[in-house]
């Protein structure tokens, strides 16, 4: 029974290894339900404290699979400051995201301090319109391929690539080695593109 103990303790400790970081994630109509979801439930079970940010606070936003989503924050009470990691699910609300300033600015602000940013599928949208993506390689939906190399960035398709502070990936398929990385960036001090 000590040893069943000793396990359950190692267990929950390393359960908590994020314990106290905090996690926002971009919600918005149409958002891919998968790529808010699972990293929510996901970096909760590391210790992290988890948000959602939209455009405004408290608004119910349905994902492309009418899984609903009520936004914690509003980005205009959101600093990178606040953040030691942002995610940007994929699904068409990067379209959106990608059309408003405040989003851009929380993205660029992000980067610039060197703090994780985890993109997925059609979330690169997002990276390309805040114009952070020159001369880094990244992945992303094959389908906006095009709009990340035209923004200066190198494509690969592989199921997650890391390049210094940004962990992008393709599909849903990929949230498992998509939120390992983050998990093991968010740990990390921040990281600047040389």
């Amino acid at each position: 029974q000590l040893e069943v103990l000793v396990v359950k303790l190692n267990q929950d400790a390393d359960a908590m290894s994020l314990q106290g970081k905090r996690v926002g994630i971009l919600v918005e109509f149409n958002y891919e339900d998968l790529e808010l979801q699972y990293p929510l439930l996901r970096f909760r079970e590391e210790g992290c404290t988890t948000f959602t940010i939209g455009p405004n606070k408290g608004v119910k936003y349905a994902g492309k699979h009418g899984y609903p989503c009520v936004s914690d924050k509003s980005v205009d009470e959101v600093t990178a400051a606040d953040l030691d990691c942002l995610i940007i699910p994929g699904g068409w609300a990067p379209d959106y995201w990608r059309r408003d300033e405040r989003f851009k600015k929380l993205v660029r602000d992000m980067n610039d301090a060197g703090k994780p940013i985890g993109s997925i599928c059609h979330g690169p949208w997002l990276l390309s319109s805040a114009k952070i993506l020159r001369e880094r390689t990244i992945t992303c939906f094959v389908a906006i391929r095009d709009d990340v190399e035209f923004a200066g960035a190198t494509y690969v398709d592989q199921e997650v690539v890391v390049d210094a502070n940004l962990i992008t990936s393709r599909t849903p398929n990929d949230l498992p080695a998509f939120c390992r990385e983050l998990i093991q960036a968010i740990q990390r001090p921040p990281v600047h593109k040389k």
